[in-house]
């Protein structure tokens, strides 16, 4: 792999042990060299004077624009505290900022324009607002849930129960075999264009394993029987909260079978194929951008012996 998957560089140390204690917890919210960033609507802000970067806020500017706002540590750097916090609804929350060139962008068109560091610090921060907002109230007795340990949990106010932020697993694998050309296996979902093809991908079931859930989601998807997965790479991915786990996975067979509710085909390309729709996408084959880690899975197996 050439260079981090985007979401894959957080450089945070998420102070897992500082932030049970509540006096530090309150001291880096206090000191002057503490960094927030707001979000809203789970878009985040940003300064739009040349290239598009995080806008980093004080602890002054912060309790100016929401005091109210609970803010979330997503760790430190450098000794440094950053802090997230969701705007509470207002109209045009950008100009209540006050400051010239602040925008709130979406987070996934803005990605392409952030270094790997700060684009795994949105993904965190994204990921834990989204959560929080999600968990206002328990799951087992309706009453309201109160933000602890500086956002790493939540605990009921009625019976105490205590939740913590999910994260949802989800397989993504290049099918491949070696013989008949060594090609791999694509689908386009249903309802993409024509010629839009990605690697195949479904969420781990309970009680099952990468290995396992690669070969069912194969099989329900395009009938196709896998002996061998091997993992390759992981990503975050903030939309809302997942963990793609990227596998290379060889097929014991090539007759395909689409499932046709998921899928509108599944097609085998070869590794010229790939390498020519990664340098330049055409109508008949368009795969994700550098974004998804379906790109990365395609690069990675085109330009070696996988």
């Amino acid at each position: 792999m050439t260079g981090p998957i985007p979401f894959s560089a957080n450089p945070l140390d998420r102070a897992s042990n500082q932030r049970h204690d509540d006096a530090w917890v309150e001291a880096q919210l206090r000191a002057a060299g503490s960094r927030y960033l707001a979000f809203s609507q789970l878009n985040v802000l940003t300064s739009q004077h040349s290239a598009p970067e995080l806008l980093w806020l004080d602890c002054t500017a912060c309790d100016s624009l929401a005091a109210e706002a609970p803010r979330i540590l997503l760790g430190l750097r450098d000794g440094v505290a950053h802090f997230a916090f969701d705007l509470p609804g207002t109209e045009d929350p950008a100009s209540a900022l006050g400051l010239d060139g602040a925008v709130f962008s979406e987070v996934r068109g803005l990605t392409p324009s952030l270094t790997p560091e700060d684009a795994g610090i949105v993904a965190q921060a994204r990921a834990l607002l989204d959560w929080h907002n999600r968990n206002r109230f328990c799951g087992a007795c309706g009453s309201p849930t109160s933000i602890r340990k500086a956002g790493s949990s939540r605990k009921c106010d009625g019976c105490g129960a205590e939740c913590f932020p999910r994260t949802d697993p989800v397989v993504i694998m290049v099918i491949m075999v070696v013989w008949r050309g060594d090609r791999c296996l694509l689908g386009r979902r249903a309802g993409r264009p024509a010629g839009s093809f990605s690697a195949l991908a479904g969420f781990v079931d309970q009680g099952e394993t990468i290995e396992e859930a690669v070969r069912r989601e194969v099989l329900e998807e395009v009938g196709v029987v896998v002996d061998d997965v091997e993992y390759h790479a992981s990503q975050p991915w903030p939309f809302p909260s997942s963990l793609m786990i990227g596998c290379f996975a060889h097929a014991a067979g090539d007759e395909a079978q689409i499932d046709d509710i998921e899928l509108a085909e599944a097609t085998w390309f070869t590794r010229d194929q790939v390498r020519t729709a990664l340098a330049s996408p055409s109508a008949f084959l368009t795969i994700p951008g550098p974004i998804a880690i379906a790109h990365h899975l395609l690069r990675d197996w085109s330009q070696a012996s996988v």
